[in-house]
Formats: structure tokens, sequence, C-alpha cells
């Protein structure tokens, strides 16, 4: 991964992290943590959606389909993150 892969994701993950933390009611960890969840989360589900064949959702690319993927993986694991903090 280039260095300019790894800036797009990182400043996908940012925004990724900052509606996954919209989405998700009461889930959030404050805009820092929902930024670090998002960071990590973008990666997941670029990870995932490249594994999954879904066309455009590849690791440092910049689409439509990359922004969904980074949304959803954020969501996802912000969601899992929280259930595990409730227990």
């Amino acid at each position: 991964m280039s260095g300019e892969n790894l800036l797009v994701w990182l400043l996908l993950g940012v925004v990724a992290g900052w509606l996954a933390g919209q989405l998700i009611s009461g889930g959030g960890f404050g805009l820092i943590g929902n930024i670090i969840v998002g960071i990590i989360g973008s990666f997941l589900g670029g990870w995932l959606g490249g594994k999954l064949g879904i066309a455009g959702a590849v690791v440092g690319g910049f689409s439509l389909a990359s922004i969904v993927t980074a949304v959803l993986g954020a969501v996802v694991l912000l969601f899992i993150v929280s259930l595990i903090r409730r227990v």
C-alpha cells in the first residue's frame, strides 16, 4: 500500500468514524474514540469488501463503494465494541 492509499483510508476512516458515531445511538466513544474506531473499521471494511469481491471496495481506493464499505466497517466495529463494553 502506498502512502497516498494509506492517507486516503485514514481520511475515509475519520469520516466513517464520525458517521458511525452518528448512526449508532448510544454506541459512541466521543469524537476521538469514534475516529479511531472509524479508521480501524475502514481498513476492516475495505479488506472484507475486497475479500467478498465488492467492486471498488479495495483498500486504498476512493470511490462510492470504498466510502460505503468504510462506513459499514466502522458501524460494524463500533457496534461490536459497544456490545463488548456493555458486558
